[in-house]
């Protein structure tokens, strides 16, 4: 370059210019690709940087969970058992929808990782075919399957109406759901958790304004500001429980449409404006996709299917059990979502490494997410056991439901610690493509402890018996998760 110092001087301004446009974390992200040096502080640092927004982006998830639950349970413990019952069942669903997202998008973080963006988007343009196809199949099913499912859990005749009717408008919304995952988790595993995060944000408070008027009759309230008294005629139409669902499928239809289009012109990663390649899957982006995502779903299906059965087991202690189960879930939720959001930022931190060849950094980075999730997700179980009777009593006006709801929530406040570490490990091994050994590891917790140890319990002690159960076997799912994220096995190259 000796000889052309001008060009040189040119370049490093252009270079100097692009550093200074980019974002600290871009900066860091770069540096993993590049095989730049990063110090602990640095590394803890874009651990936080991804963390914090995922972090918000799943609390507001569970706060538009929790803002539902309370709006439909302002209506009566029977409008809440009736979401209650079929709740497993739509996890079911929502699981088959983000194992396609997973299997794909860790291929994109690799590729991102080793710095091969044209092999990235070749990827991200194939997903997006396959993952219509199997979001029709799964709605197709989803409304064969959604008059007799409340029959077949075993649901009293008062709920089965609207349980059946709240499924329905659910799966009839699976490819809106498909594509908000599949945008989301791309943009993620290339290193952009600001979009997808603020977009999560902005989907629940379109909801919370679309199930005001659609799940409540019109009504006129009394206001006074100030001395003046007026009244405020606000319309709505009073769907009930079927507008909670509506209110859903539209915020997430106008979320999704969104975030696919930022993923296809707007991402410098992803973006396939003047991008040219096929759209039909090749065969070994979907082998590879069926291995990392395969295992996944399997595992998340029996998974569900023991949530079911546990569903069964509580369904006989009657609807204030089945009230207080459910919204005992979604409020339990508001603390075990940050290890998810955490859990989002180790899947792009590890897999980005992990494409890089940085096996010591992909070390790192595991136990530093992990670390963070146990002390996030324990303070979090702190502040569940105090708060227990109030997240109860915003959920639902039922005071036996209250009641049960807050002594099964501080069961399982005890428990969050061993729950963050299997959050995060596992979402640790899935940056890798490591999926099968944690995927039966989490199959051998949940059959083998958690729905043993309800249908032993829920005889003698109810409700409490079943919370029970399941704070003994996420105990026990954390530390096999910290055995094996320390042997390390987990992070051998995957053909």
């Amino acid at each position: 370059m000796r000889e052309f110092p001008f060009f040189c001087v040119i370049s490093r301004r252009i270079f100097g210019h692009m550093m200074a446009s980019m974002s600290k974390k871009d900066i860091l992200l770069l540096r993993i690709r590049e095989h730049g040096k990063l110090s602990t502080a640095e590394q803890l640092q874009l651990t936080m940087l991804l963390s914090v927004p995922a972090i918000l982006a799943q609390v507001s998830t569970i706060l538009m969970f929790y803002i539902d639950d309370a709006m439909v349970g302002s209506l009566g413990a029977q409008a809440s058992a009736s979401i209650g019952l079929i709740a497993t069942t739509t996890w079911l669903f929502w699981s088959i929808i983000s194992c396609v997202a997973t299997g794909f998008s860790v291929q994109v973080a690799h590729r991102v990782g080793a710095n091969d963006l044209a092999g990235a988007r070749d990827v991200f343009r194939q997903s997006m075919l396959s993952a219509l196809v199997l979001s029709l199949v799964t709605m197709a099913v989803g409304a064969l399957i959604s008059d007799p499912l409340p029959r077949w859990l075993g649901g009293d005749a008062t709920i089965n109406g609207d349980a059946s009717l709240y499924f329905l408008i659910f799966v009839l919304g699976a490819p809106f759901a498909m594509m908000d995952m599949l945008a989301s988790s791309m943009l993620r595993c290339a290193g952009n958790i600001k979009v997808p995060s603020w977009a999560n944000v902005l989907m629940c408070v379109l909801d919370v304004v679309f199930n005001f008027f659609l799940i409540f009759p019109s009504r006129t309230i009394n206001c006074q500001l100030s001395a003046i008294n007026f009244q405020l005629y606000l319309p709505g139409a009073d769907l009930g429980v079927a507008g909670a669902a509506l209110g859903t499928l539209t915020a997430e239809a106008l979320i999704a449409s969104y975030l696919l289009w930022y993923a296809v012109v707007r991402c410098p990663e992803l973006r396939l404006i003047q991008s040219r390649g096929s759209f039909i899957p090749q065969r070994a982006t979907l082998r590879k996709a069926t291995d990392i995502a395969g295992p996944i779903f399997l595992q998340r299906v029996l998974m569900n299917m023991a949530q079911i059965t546990i569903t069964v087991i509580v369904a006989p202690l009657g609807a204030v059990a089945i009230a207080a189960n459910a919204l005992g879930v979604t409020a339990e939720s508001l603390c075990y979502m940050p290890g998810y959001g955490i859990g989002e930022a180790a899947t792009t931190l590890v897999g980005q490494s992990f494409g890089a060849g940085r096996r010591r950094l992909t070390e790192r980075f595991a136990w530093m997410t992990t670390l963070l999730g146990i002390g996030v997700m324990t303070v979090m179980g702190a502040v569940m056991y105090m708060a227990a009777p109030l997240m109860m009593a915003s959920l639902t006006p039922d005071e036996a439901v209250r009641q049960l709801g807050t002594e099964c929530l501080r069961i399982e406040a005890w428990a969050e610690p061993g729950f963050a570490a299997s959050i995060v490990a596992m979402s640790c091994f899935v940056g890798t493509g490591d999926t099968r050994r944690p995927a039966l590891l989490n199959l051998l917790s949940m059959w083998g402890v958690r729905v043993t140890l309800a249908a032993l319990l829920a005889p003698h002690y109810g409700l409490h018996g079943v919370w029970l159960g399941m704070a003994i076997e996420l105990t026990f799912r954390g530390f096999i998760f910290l055995v094996r994220l320390w042997r390390g096995r987990w992070m051998k190259k995957k053909d």
